[in-house]
């Protein structure tokens, strides 16, 4: 096979064939492969050009195209195309429907590899802790993690797809929006350890209750026996009366009753550092992350390291190698002022966690920049209102965009506040408000992509 920069799955043409349950229509003498592909304008070399039929795009009808520009094979669900075309191009395999044969695909590769996996989820922060948990194990273990948010039926049997026999742990963050969700990724990636962080108001849109947001995140355990460990952060509400059922249970908190706490909490402006407690022994760990709500993401780290047998000291010197997901409280320092880049995604709960951050800058003027938040159903206008007072003793001016600004000011009750139905009607007018030595926190939902507004600023001199 030629060299390649991209990772080479493990498997024979004919286990691919036979794992997808499909048919060969065009076969070809050229069967060298690397990894998937699901987006027709990237195709690389000997791609794997997999088929998916969207609301706006039916990716079937450029199949012979994806041969044409590199792939080596192509898999369908539907021949919208004239198969003599293909002939001499590369291979196209049809299967009944490409999402659910890539869901079986990545259930055989999983198990063909003997390799550790830890299941992330929960309504935040599963991100920065599939980043702090991989920091962590590093020292000890060659370890592999979800790549940005790839972490749905799709995205995660790409990422397992990604895997090689050289890797002792996967990290695979697992999302959801309805209930039955998590059950599907939970029976491809069957993970040995699952970690829970949170049940918050994400996702109330669908499931009405977080009652059904936490039978929906417990999915994750739909393939655990005695041999498997479930980590919760016992400081939720709604995760710490969770009692074992049918294997290990795991609590992490600020009680020293739980099996991983912490103590001796020091907040800085970009850093944190806590005492951890696990078992008899005690470390000091510091974060070059700021928020309170890290320390409970590095707990659940903590404790998903310590039962793959990683010390304490291990764990610290792992920590030097924590890369985390960008637009995550992303510190950004311009001439002059500093811009906190927490535009990925929010909700409730990580709106207060990112103003507390922005609160602990004391000697500066606080800016929050902030945009709606999707998917609260009928708490929307309860859920920004409350976000607007919860800002009101953390920021000196407040700068809201989108659709719920009125109830973001109807909770703020402050005149220091700027309100913009767009955002772009907002970048306009950065350019006067902004001053020196200002630290400006920028966040809302990842539909609202206010990453504009955190390009906009990068682009001033004040």
């Amino acid at each position: 096979m030629e060299e390649s920069s991209v990772i080479v799955m493990e498997m024979s043409f004919e286990e691919i064939v036979k794992a997808l349950e499909g048919k060969v229509i065009v076969d070809n003498h050229y069967k060298n492969f690397n990894k998937f592909c699901i987006d027709n304008r990237k195709i690389e070399k000997d791609n794997i050009f997999l088929a998916i039929k969207g609301e706006k795009f039916n990716a079937n009808n450029v199949a012979i195209k994806a041969l044409e520009d590199g792939a080596s094979i192509a898999i369908v669900d539907e021949v919208n195309f004239d198969l003599n075309e293909a002939e001499g191009k590369g291979i196209i395999i049809k299967v009944d429907n490409t999402i659910k044969a890539l869901l079986r695909l990545a259930t055989y590769y999983r198990n063909k590899l003997n390799v550790k996996v830890v299941g992330v989820t929960g309504s935040t922060g599963k991100t920065s802790t599939k980043d702090l948990i991989a920091a962590l194990l590093s020292s000890k273990y060659k370890v592999f993690k979800t790549k940005g948010n790839f972490n749905s039926e799709i995205g995660l049997p790409l990422m397992i797809l990604e895997l090689t026999s050289d890797i002792d742990v996967a990290v695979l963050e697992m999302g959801m929006s309805d209930l039955g969700e998590i059950e599907v990724l939970a029976r491809v990636a069957t993970p040995d350890i699952a970690a829970i962080t949170n049940i918050g108001l994400s996702h109330m849109e669908h499931l009405k209750t977080q009652e059904n947001i936490l039978k929906a995140k417990m999915e994750i355990t739909t393939c655990f026996n005695e041999n498997n460990i479930l980590v919760i952060n016992a400081e939720d509400k709604m995760l710490k009366n969770i009692s074992q059922k049918g294997y290990k249970l795991k609590k992490i908190g600020y009680n020293h009753e739980y099996d991983v706490y912490a103590s001796n909490i020091i907040l800085r402006e970009e850093e944190t550092e806590f005492l951890a407690h696990v078992g008899n022994k005690e470390a000091v760990f510091t974060l070059k992350m700021a928020g309170k709500h890290n320390v409970l993401n590095t707990m659940i780290a903590i404790e998903v390291a310590n039962n793959l047998n990683v010390s304490l000291e291990e764990m610290i010197k792992g920590l030097e190698n924590l890369e985390a997901t960008s637009m995550r409280l992303q510190l950004i320092k311009k001439d002059g002022f500093t811009i906190i880049n927490d535009c990925y995604n929010a909700s409730p709960d990580s709106m207060k966690s990112s103003l507390d951050v922005l609160s602990a800058y004391k000697n500066n003027r606080r800016i929050a920049i902030l945009g709606d938040m999707y998917e609260l159903g009928t708490e929307a206008t309860k859920a920004h209102m409350e976000i607007g007072e919860y800002a009101r003793d953390k920021v000196d001016l407040l700068i809201v965009i989108g659709e719920q600004r009125n109830n973001f000011k109807d909770g703020y009750k402050n005149e220091n506040i700027f309100m913009y139905e767009t955002k772009d009607e907002c970048i306009k007018e950065l350019k006067n408000i902004v001053k020196k030595d200002d630290v400006i926190l920028v966040k809302a939902s990842r539909g609202v992509k206010l990453e504009d507004v955190t390009q906009a600023l990068t682009e001033l001199t004040v």
